[in-house]
């Protein structure tokens, strides 16, 4: 059907028709180059956040593997002597050690936490009281756990059972280790610390200096002065207080350079310290529940037989140097996701967590890889007996499956760290420890050491899918803050 009209409004409609047409372009054009500009921010954002996760990543990587790293040196020196109970006195010493230090890694975790969000928010007085009070308490807790020794040692040696014949060894090895407790609760509240505020390369000279003081002195004093396990804890004790003075240092240098004075008052204050506490006893629990779970397999191993946890001893060394190494992704984790929360900002929060992911699974594969390729290699390096060497090779291939199972449960502490949201980490631990990891032990004690790293495995399984739960329902429900 035709529509006729006047000459005068056929004229002005087809101007307006013309106009509509050409403005629909310019807005599409308009809406492209809009949409463009959008993808190229999205890709840039997510560029300039993977490389914010390595800027911080890298530095916590290595500062972590030189952790394990630390431990393989001391079982290489110890592990060429002429006797085995050396190195087995130095595995349960140390691991006696490592359940009383890092019962208290809460003042690590709990200060990175803080002091991410603090930094997130802005906020420069409440992070540098934050530091004043962890290292108060670093320092009295520390000194509590001297006084304690006597008795603190002797329960742990009565659950721990070392075999025969090392059980002295490893008792004057942890009487000499105890002393350097408050140094290494301080240098762990001051690297939490610097984490929150993202500044991961002072963690990595501070504990990159204090290790390599410590290896050097291992020679010195292992090797060069004859004194075997002894000489281990001296050099651990000399190392860490030296590593302490560092960190201090850099504390003194963050706050001189401050703004704003510093009040010193408001670290008087009971109330804030008991604040600090009760926000983190769940980390507190939930650490003790980990350490318990690698102290409890140490012990049954030390039940095996003497090679037998000489030889588990090397492939938990292996197995720290892969939780160290994706701990590096957790750390930075922490801040980032501290720092989005601090902010409230959810977009950012998501993109870290997902990144995060990404670098985490990927790490994982190329640790499994090098335990594949070259697990032999990196066992004879830490023992020169063939018994030992022998036993690890038969249980390598368990080291071949738990990176790939062990990396979430990492990544997701580093998440929940950083919000804060430690009753899930408390909860999930003791479901892991309590209703997997004992009574999978305990049915699987026929099957010797095989039974005991199978334990291992679904323990950390547990770990992973329960955190990962958790993580999945708060995330659906977007009640991060």
């Amino acid at each position: 059907m035709a529509l006729y009209l006047p000459t005068g409004c056929d004229k002005t409609l087809r101007l307006y028709a013309a106009f509509f047409i050409q403005d629909n372009q310019s807005q599409t054009k308009i809406g492209i180059e809009k949409t463009t500009r959008e993808t190229r921010t999205t890709l840039f954002t997510n560029r300039h956040l993977h490389q914010r996760i390595w800027h911080l990543a890298w530095p916590m990587m290595l500062a972590n593997i030189s952790t394990p790293l630390l431990g393989i040196v001391d079982t290489a020196i110890l592990g060429h002597l002429d006797s085995a109970r050396y190195l087995a006195a130095v595995a349960v010493g140390s691991s006696l050690m490592s359940f009383l230090y890092w019962g208290f890694a809460f003042l690590r975790m709990g200060t990175t936490g803080l002091s991410a969000q603090a930094f997130g928010a802005g906020d420069q007085l409440q992070s540098q009281l934050l530091m004043g009070r962890s290292i108060l308490l670093g320092i009295t807790l520390g000194v509590l756990l001297i006084l304690l020794s006597p008795w603190l040692l002797r329960l742990g040696f009565s659950l721990l059972v070392p075999a025969a014949g090392s059980e002295q060894l490893a008792m004057s090895y942890a009487q000499i280790r105890i002393h350097s407790a408050p140094a290494l609760l301080v240098s762990m509240a001051v690297i939490g610390w610097l984490i929150g505020q993202q500044q991961t390369r002072w963690p990595l000279i501070i504990t990159v200096f204090t290790h390599g003081l410590n290896i050097a002195l291992d020679f010195l004093l292992i090797i060069g002065l004859g004194l075997h396990s002894d000489g281990a804890a001296i050099a651990t004790v000399i190392a860490e207080y030296s590593g302490c003075a560092l960190a201090l240092a850099v504390v003194y240098c963050q706050w001189r350079g401050a703004k704003s004075d510093f009040d010193w008052r408001p670290l008087l204050r009971w109330a804030d310290y008991r604040q600090l506490l009760l926000i983190n006893r769940q980390l507190f629990i939930r650490t003790l529940a980990l350490l318990f779970s690698f102290s409890f397999f140490t012990a049954q191993s030390a039940q095996l037989g003497e090679n037998t946890l000489a030889a588990n001893t090397l492939l938990i060394n292996l197995l720290l140097l892969t939780a160290y190494g994706l701990d590096g992704f957790a750390n930075a984790a922490e801040a980032l996701v501290g720092e989005a929360i601090g902010q409230r900002n959810y977009d950012a929060f998501w993109q870290t967590c997902s990144h995060c992911a990404l670098w985490s699974l990927a790490t994982a594969g190329l640790f499994c890889g090098l335990f594949i390729l070259f697990g032999p290699q990196l066992i004879a390096l830490q023992t020169s007996l063939p018994a030992v060497f022998d036993l690890a090779l038969v249980y390598l291939p368990w080291l071949w499956l738990l990176p790939l199972i062990t990396v979430w449960s990492y990544l997701l502490d580093g998440i929940f760290i950083g919000a804060t949201r430690t009753g899930p980490m408390q909860h999930t631990m003791l479901f892991s420890l309590l209703v997997v990891y004992l009574p999978a032990w305990y049915f699987t004690q026929a099957l010797g050491n095989e039974g005991l790293w199978l334990a291992l495995l679904v323990f950390n399984l547990a770990r992973s899918l329960s955190l990962g739960l958790v993580f999945w329902s708060v995330n659906y429900r977007h009640n991060w803050w």
